[in-house]
């Protein structure tokens, strides 16, 4: 990959692609590769309400944790940032943590409608609180070495107390467990529709800032004297961030690398700026989780591998590679 390709060619690879997979997404079933031959009856309730609204919200969440990992790293000016930087990630895990100990005496409700249900609002609040003390310890937005640090710290602070909520009641770890590894199974229309209005208003957001990105990653001194207000932007940038993540996570889970891997893909590709590099994002997340989704489902069929656990092996192992070859 020479990175030399115009930033259009490659969006059009991506849309391709995404086309590409969807078709393949709506065509793997719980018993792997199952194309409907009967497009009628049953055959379409399946069809519309099982694998569409899956595949779809699969593709969406990837796009919201895609952009959100190009807009930590242009305004962290670190390639190694990712969407769950300020805390959002761990805040999820406790607030869903929380949700099961509240339902602790009915495990059954726990392993039902409490997740199916309840785990989306419980995400949702933990990942926003996690954000929202992050802020408060950094102070505002002002210093961004000050919220990386304040991010890593209740990170630290909420997985703890994730941890804690566990041990005070070890039934249910299970419950937890496809949370923690990453799930695409519990989207249906309504996950689809709430990811698809997150990364509407969040790329709207974020391609309004992708100038002042572009300053801002020639250093903070150089993006004020360009007129760039730091710290409104800053602010702008970190509630994007927020938003994506805390929508993503609290529909799939704790899915790893994507928001790491998808800009890296985007850069090895072409040279764009972040006008380009957004969009871009979005569609190379959409494209990573959705194909990690498809090969979940497929591989170890009927059986179901969790997606986030093949999101970081695939993530893991493309990273590597990457560092072996910048290496030589």
């Amino acid at each position: 990959m020479n990175g030399t390709r115009p930033p259009a060619t490659v969006a059009a690879w991506l849309v391709i692609a995404s086309a590409g997979l969807l078709l393949l997404g709506v065509a793997v079933g719980s018993l792997g590769w199952e194309p409907l031959a009967d497009p009628t009856g049953a055959g379409l309730s399946i069809l519309w309400d099982i694998r569409l609204p899956r595949t779809v919200g699969a593709w969406t969440a990837g796009a919201l944790l895609g952009l959100a990992g190009a807009v930590a790293q242009g305004l962290f000016r670190n390639p190694l940032a990712d969407p769950y930087l300020l805390g959002s990630s761990t805040g999820a895990a406790f607030g869903v943590a929380l949700l099961l100990l509240a339902l602790g005496a009915a495990p059954e409700l726990a392993a039902g409608w409490g997740v199916r249900l309840g785990l989306t609002g419980a995400a949702f609040l933990g990942a926003s609180a996690a954000v929202a003390v992050t802020l408060a310890l950094a102070r505002g937005v002002q210093q961004t070495a000050r919220l990386l640090l304040a991010g890593v710290i209740v990170g630290m602070v909420f997985g703890a107390f994730a941890a804690f909520a566990i041990f005070l009641a070890p039934e249910l770890l299970r419950s937890m467990q496809a949370f923690l590894l990453g799930t695409t199974s519990f989207l249906g229309w309504p996950s689809a529709l709430v990811l698809a209005l997150a990364l509407a208003v969040s790329a709207a957001a974020g391609i309004a800032c992708s100038r002042a990105l572009d300053a801002l990653a020639l250093g903070e001194t150089t993006a004020a004297s360009l007129g760039v207000a730091l710290g409104p932007m800053r602010l702008l940038l970190v509630a994007v961030m927020a938003l994506a993540t805390g929508a993503a996570v609290a529909h799939v889970g704790l899915v790893a690398f994507i928001g790491l891997m998808a800009p890296h893909l985007v850069r090895a590709l072409c040279k764009p700026t972040h006008r380009w590099l957004l969009p871009l994002s979005a569609l190379a997340g959409g494209v990573l989780l959705l194909a990690a989704d498809v090969l979940a489902r497929w591989l170890l069929a009927p059986r179901e591998l969790p997606v986030g656990v093949l999101t970081a092996v695939l993530g893991g192992g493309y990273l590597l590679a990457l560092m072996q070859r910048r290496a030589r």
